[in-house]
């Protein structure tokens, strides 16, 4: 299956716009294709205001989340890597969701039932009954 997260990222910031509050997103900076601007940069994270107000052009996509704003009065356009956004949360209250690395489905072993292993043959099979 395709990875959750972006449905969940749109998801959250519908609801937080629908609410009247100002979304944010925190960001691992140092996430490979991220294009922020560095000077906002503390902890290798940063926090990013994306309400209908502060943005321009958002796209909240399935790979990646792009828009453009002004950072001390610089317009910046950034790019995000969905894989990158660690929370997306309203400002006013801290009312959201957080992300975990295992949020995101491991390419590397493959979810495909044909690369499921091989049940032990000396382990026990479960079995059930019915209970009345």
């Amino acid at each position: 299956m395709t990875s959750s997260r972006p449905y969940l990222v749109r998801a959250m910031y519908q609801w937080i716009v629908d609410n009247g509050m100002t979304p944010h997103l925190l960001v691992n900076a140092e996430y490979e294709d991220c294009s922020v601007p560095s000077a906002h940069i503390s902890d290798g994270k940063i926090v990013l205001n994306i309400a209908p107000m502060a943005v321009q052009g958002l796209t909240l996509g399935d790979d990646q989340v792009s828009f453009s704003a002004r950072f001390s009065g610089k317009a910046e356009s950034i790019l995000v890597p969905v894989t990158a956004i660690l929370a997306v949360y309203a400002r006013e209250n801290g009312q959201g969701m957080m992300f975990s690395d295992d949020d995101e489905p491991d390419r590397s072993t493959g979810d495909s039932p044909d690369d499921s292993p091989e049940p032990d043959p000396d382990k026990p099979r479960p079995n059930l009954r019915v209970v009345k």
